[in-house]
């Protein structure tokens, strides 16, 4: 038997009934904490960088955890299959909390970012494998209403974790803004322990096979993010290098992906590629907002920042909204309207920059953007689980959360270098710095657009 959900679960129990309330809020809770380590890091790096003298390590802070997060990924994803979703799930959960005890007692910029690597490896893992504990555990009917959870679990850290983080940086010391999490952690973990008992991999005689190609892929386009994200460094060879390391991480993810991803093949593949797409659109403009925002309007980092906000609260409910619709609203109809939202948004982002609208226009735009992005993200989720079988599970929740990892990471570089290129060549930031970074984020979410209607196949729509 492969999946957990208690036979005496009543079929009208919902993720907060007494059958399900522990594992609900014990992974709610390890999302919220992952989510408040990133904004929060987010908050204190520049503090952390004048302290350790280490700008010249800034971007590979913030690329290193994003790029060794695919390997956690992969490593979970395979291990799951094998043998059940706990064993990765506690190795994760213990890198994680590794790379935060060696992040908060560090002296020096290069053991800090060793233990962003790490955090970073064990980031990956556990998202992978509460996935799987989401497919084990739950029914299906419950599936959107559990995504929707881990989707406002990433709220409460963008409305406190930029402040919080800020005022224990400045009472005590950055150095709590990692170690504080450390206690928080296992008492999460305690919680899904109980449901975590008798998930196994696959069907016994049928043992998945280690797939040591996919972790050196994994480690491959990990080391592509890498390079992509410091070709900005090199003088003269830079945009060779940029455009080798896309190259090499494209190689390098289609092992790790369904086959077809690439291709946009109807069904599963579209679904991931779906879910790169628009994790790439959207955080490589929302990246620039905020910086627009001050620089341009004038506004402090404090209100530019409430945009952020505005638009992870709006996700929240976009997110809630497709929770309480269920089967009402399809999966190809969601993902094709959450599409569409984060296109127009962008394009609101790009006109205003471009003609100096009134930022009240890309502030209300990026509202719509989070809507759009609660509105598919969760049905993203339920449909890779849908559409997978107790063995392939591990492999595609690996697949659709490295999508979305290297999507974002690698759109972030790109407009990176864009935006470093068009601010040298005006002889400083301009309207048309910021321009050129949401014309090419509104041209991937072009695609995403292009691409949402096959995430289902024909016979659906």
């Amino acid at each position: 038997m492969h999946r957990n959900a208690p036979s005496e679960a009543p079929q009208e129990a919902g993720i907060l009934h007494r059958h399900y309330l522990l594992v609900t809020v014990g992974a709610c809770a390890l999302v919220f904490l992952a989510a408040f380590e990133s904004l929060a890091v987010t908050t204190i790096m520049p503090v952390v960088s004048r302290e350790l003298n280490g700008a010249g390590l800034y971007a590979l802070a913030f690329a290193g955890p994003l790029a060794t997060g695919v390997i956690g990924m992969v490593a979970a994803g395979n291990w799951a299959d094998r043998r059940g979703p706990a064993a990765p799930l506690y190795a994760s959960a213990g890198m994680f909390v590794l790379g935060l005890l060696i992040a908060g007692t560090s002296g020096s910029m290069p053991v800090l970012v060793a233990g962003r690597l790490v955090q970073g490896l064990g980031g990956g893992g556990m998202t992978v494998a509460l996935y799987v504990v989401v497919a084990r555990v739950y029914p299906p009917l419950l599936h959107p209403k559990v995504f929707a959870a881990f989707s406002a679990a990433w709220v409460i850290p963008s409305l406190v974790g930029p402040f919080a983080a800020g005022m224990v940086a400045q009472l005590a010391s950055w150095h709590w803004v990692f170690l504080g999490v450390v206690g928080l952690v296992l008492p999460a973990l305690v919680m899904i322990v109980p449901a975590l008992r008798g998930l196994h991999g696959a069907a016994p005689g049928k043992p998945t096979p280690w797939s040591y190609g996919r972790l050196a892929s994994a480690a491959l386009a990990a080391i592509a993010v890498l390079g992509l994200n410091l070709s900005s460094q090199v003088p003269v060879a830079g945009g060779a290098l940029a455009a080798a390391a896309v190259v090499v991480a494209l190689v390098a993810v289609r092992p790790l992906v369904p086959a077809g991803t690439l291709t946009a093949r109807r069904g599963l593949p579209s679904v991931v590629l779906a879910r790169g797409l628009i994790s790439a659109a959207f955080f490589g403009a929302e990246v620039y907002l905020p910086y627009l925002l001050v620089e341009r309007y004038a506004f402090s980092p404090t209100f530019a920042g409430l945009t952020l906000t505005f638009g992870a609260v709006a996700w929240a409910a976009g997110s809630a909204i497709q929770g309480r619709l269920g089967a009402r609203l399809s999966h190809r109809l969601a993902v094709r309207a959450g599409s569409a939202m984060v296109l127009g948004a962008v394009v609101l982002a790009l006109v205003t920059a471009l003609l100096a609208w009134s930022a009240v226009v890309a502030i209300a735009g990026w509202v719509v953007a989070g809507g759009g992005m609660g509105l598919m993200y969760p049905r993203l989720s339920v449909m890779t689980l849908a559409l997978s079988t107790p063995d392939t599970e591990g492999f595609n929740s690996s697949a659709i959360s490295i999508s979305d990892s290297l999507g974002g990471a690698l759109a972030l570089a790109t407009t990176g270098i864009v935006f470093t290129a068009l601010t040298t060549t005006t002889a400083g930031v301009t309207g048309a710095s910021f321009a050129g970074v949401f014309a090419l984020a509104a041209a991937i979410a072009v695609v995403a657009v292009g691409v949402a209607p096959r995430v289902a196949a024909k016979q659906a729509g």
